[in-house]
């Protein structure tokens, strides 16, 4: 199986995750009892009331294309499908009065509905 793990820097197109979000994902990995050799999946499927929607999941096997990257010591898998839509994205995590739980802010999205679940390019 063919996959290159990018260390991403600043400079580099990548999917990037924020402090919050990591200490998140290394919560709810803990609480499942999910050990090393898993990582966080993001995708991207239709749906959602501005077409397209985010995924995020755990996982432990990386399929033939995907994209792996490394960020703040987490390790993020997509296909090459949904990275096309990713490049460049934060996943951040929210815990405020405004809700709860993980968005994306990504640079790629002309139009995204209020509930944020969900975009357009």
């Amino acid at each position: 199986m063919y996959y290159k793990i990018v260390m991403l820097t600043s400079s580099e197109n990548g999917i990037y995750i924020s402090d919050r979000a990591k200490e998140k994902v290394l919560q709810l990995m803990q609480d499942a009892q999910l050990d090393s050799s898993h990582f966080l999946r993001v995708s991207v499927v239709g749906g959602g009331c501005s077409g397209l929607s985010y995924g995020l999941d755990f996982d432990n096997e990386t399929k033939v294309m995907d994209q792996v990257f490394e960020d703040k010591g987490i390790k993020i898998v997509t296909d090459l499908k949904s990275f096309l839509y990713l490049v460049n994205t934060e996943l951040d995590f929210t815990d405020g009065l405004n809700g709860k739980g993980f968005n994306f802010v990504n640079p790629n999205a002309s139009r995204s509905c209020g509930c944020g679940e969900s975009f357009g390019v």
